[in-house]
């Protein structure tokens, strides 16, 4: 009996060690994120993903085996989209996020609404907010905070470095090269044209491609008058893909469009709105593949 005692003993001790090891035992540890709350950080091994840039960068860790549900803006990589969803970010119900039961919500601080955010920070389950604001400085802070929250820094500033590399490599490309003047429109929904104005995600993914956003004038997206758009006198028009899109010739015979620069050469620029706009891994590609279509005739 003595030696089966020590045995048990001895198993149960090795299994101990065994947990204390293990990943999803990893110490608790404390980290303050975007928006400078401390979040105490313990198991991973079911990690909520909020927002597209969010996922994207967890997967690029290494780390995506951990997620095991993510919002509808999260379409990248492939693997995500047989994923549950909780919604869409800007319109999550706490007993959706909630019924997925992760032991972290890593989620885009642009989620909401706020009422929710508020919830889920009482609800016991850790939650880390992550940076939001548009541009490529952005991409590092992002990539900071998951990298350190999985325990991964060395590859996160591998990371971080693999981009800031190629974007430094597309900006020399560009060097000296005449700037075209791109719109970029959001929607156009029932005649109306919502613009991308000042700092907007899509000024700055234009500013990276060699473009200059053609209107100014106000901050984010808004309604623009006709009157706005020709004064702008855009060279190209970029929009994201969407079902149903119009086409180059559809566009371009509607008013005010028929009457902008952009109209003789049909410009138009469509892309994947989370590739285009999501600011994480992606975007030095994102940004080339942009550039190539505003600098048709610059190797790129």
């Amino acid at each position: 009996m003595l030696k089966l005692s020590r045995r048990r003993l001895l198993t149960a001790g090795a299994g101990a060690v065994l947990a204390m090891t293990a990943p999803s035992a990893l110490r608790a540890r404390a980290i303050k994120d975007a928006s400078g709350d401390h979040v105490t950080i313990g198991k991973l091994d079911r990690i909520l993903t909020i927002g597209g840039d969010v996922t994207e960068i967890v997967f690029a860790l290494g780390d995506g085996r951990r997620v095991i549900a993510t919002d509808t803006t999260s379409a990248y990589p492939n693997e995500v989209m047989a994923l549950p969803k909780v919604g869409y970010m800007r319109a999550l119900s706490t007993e959706g996020v909630l019924s997925t039961s992760p032991d972290l919500i890593l989620a885009s601080a642009g989620s909401g609404p706020p009422e929710v955010i508020a919830a889920l920070k009482q609800s016991g389950i850790p939650l880390a907010l992550v940076d939001y604001r548009p541009g490529a400085e952005a991409i590092a802070s992002k990539i900071a905070l998951i990298a350190d929250i999985l325990d991964v820094k060395d590859k996160g500033a591998l990371l971080t470095q693999s981009i800031a590399a190629e974007l430094a490599s597309l900006a020399k490309s560009l060097n000296g090269v005449a700037r075209p003047r791109a719109l970029f429109v959001l929607s156009l929904v029932g005649g109306r044209i919502i613009a991308a104005g000042h700092k907007s995600s899509a000024e700055e993914i234009i500013t990276l491609a060699g473009g200059i956003n053609a209107v100014q004038g106000f901050d984010g997206y808004k309604q623009a008058s006709a009157e706005a758009i020709l004064a702008a006198a855009p060279e190209a028009v970029v929009m994201m893909h969407r079902e149903g899109d119009i086409g180059a010739d559809d566009l371009f015979a509607m008013e005010p469009f028929a009457k902008v620069p952009a109209a003789k050469s049909k410009a138009l620029i469509r892309m994947e709105g989370s590739y285009l706009l999501g600011f994480g891994p992606r975007t030095p590609h994102a940004a080339r593949a942009l550039a190539k279509a505003l600098h048709p005739g610059l190797a790129l």
